[in-house]
């Protein structure tokens, strides 16, 4: 089979996962060529990747690399701009989460989107390819909880990273589209029905820092659907144990939960403090294999000419959802979404 040959804008925490998949972990793609503005990033991925056609320029890289697809993994606020881009220079495009930060940036890309339907478009809602929730969605779509009418979603980052959201607090648009997207894309993919209205607060106990820029260091939002389900989602940036990621869909028939204990392995430490299960530490331990299967589906569906399940438009839905639960959080008032 013909291999794709990809270039990856980005390479920070992320981008490296990303792009050391392109390079020896897909059968069918190619890490041809990469852009960052860390020189020390392209360093590396020279010395790690043995990519040898690097770039400062992401236009640049467009215009002169030799390559079939893009993957952009950059600052939310960059998305829309560099997927209409690449999409225009005949580039196939998988973009990291969220679409944008803007209402016009993702209308922004969703025209470019509908401009090229030749080429393949992928968001990297990567946990609709993590194995649990894949097989939790299959349960639902056989019915085996019967009608599911409630999503609850907890997302909390490790105390331990508390300094570098602190850091980025100012710019990332508040607790809610920084970290709440994923769990807004699963209400709506395993609900099987758009959000109507929202009712979102914060609080900052521990952490003063993040007053500072108008931001909370927690948030708990609740949603009705247009089909009369319901979410709640709770997230946060202080669990003092690891990574906590914890998803329970409720039905008529039966419920269906997902990681009630972020465990990091299926070993338990029996000591003087009892039993003790250890926690992920963070997402590119606990998702490591769906970023692997977002990115194979991706070069699939560009060598064989389709689209993913993922679409240009779940982007721009969730990040519609994402502003009218901050601006819920912001006002303290319920916000009607559409």
């Amino acid at each position: 089979m013909k291999k794709l040959r990809m270039g990856i804008l980005g390479l920070g925490r992320l981008g490296y996962i990303h792009a050391t998949n392109i390079a020896y972990k897909i059968p069918n793609t190619t890490l041809a060529a990469a852009c960052s503005l860390v020189p020390e990033e392209l360093e590396r991925a020279k010395a790690e990747l043995g990519v040898t056609d690097v770039y400062s320029d992401y236009r640049q890289m467009l215009a002169n690399a030799d390559i079939d697809a893009v993957a952009i993994i950059t600052p939310s606020g960059d998305h829309c701009w560099q997927i209409e881009a690449a999409l225009d220079a005949g580039k196939h495009v998988f973009c990291e989460k969220p679409l944008g930060v803007a209402m016009d940036q993702c209308k922004l890309a969703e025209a470019a989107v509908e401009r090229h339907p030749e080429l393949t478009f992928m968001l990297g809602f990567m946990r609709r390819y993590d194995k649990s929730y894949a097989y939790a969605k299959q349960k639902i779509d056989a019915e085996a909880i019967g009608t599911p009418y409630l999503v609850k979603a907890t997302g909390v980052d490790p105390e331990g990273l508390i300094q570098n959201a602190i850091r980025i607090s100012g710019g990332s648009g508040g607790i809610f589209l920084d970290m709440a997207i994923h769990d807004i894309d699963l209400m709506r993919w395993f609900l099987g029905s758009e959000a109507t209205e929202v009712y979102a607060m914060g609080a900052t106990f521990k952490h003063p820092e993040f007053k500072k820029t108008d931001d909370d260091e927690t948030g708990v939002a609740a949603y009705k659907f247009a089909n009369g389900a319901m979410g709640i989602v709770h997230v946060g940036r202080t669990a003092p144990y690891g990574y906590h990621v914890e998803t329970e869909i409720v039905g008529t028939e039966g419920t269906i939960r997902i990681s009630a204990v972020p465990e990091k392995n299926l070993a338990q430490l029996y000591n003087t403090s009892g039993v003790c299960t250890e926690c992920v530490q963070g997402f590119p331990e606990r998702f490591a294999d769906a970023y692997l299967a977002e990115m194979e589906e991706f070069a699939l569906c560009a060598l064989e000419g389709r689209q993913p399940g993922v679409s240009v438009y779940d982007g721009t839905k969730s990040t519609l959802i994402g502003y009218a639960t901050t601006e819920s959080w912001k006002t303290g008032k319920p916000v009607k979404i559409g």
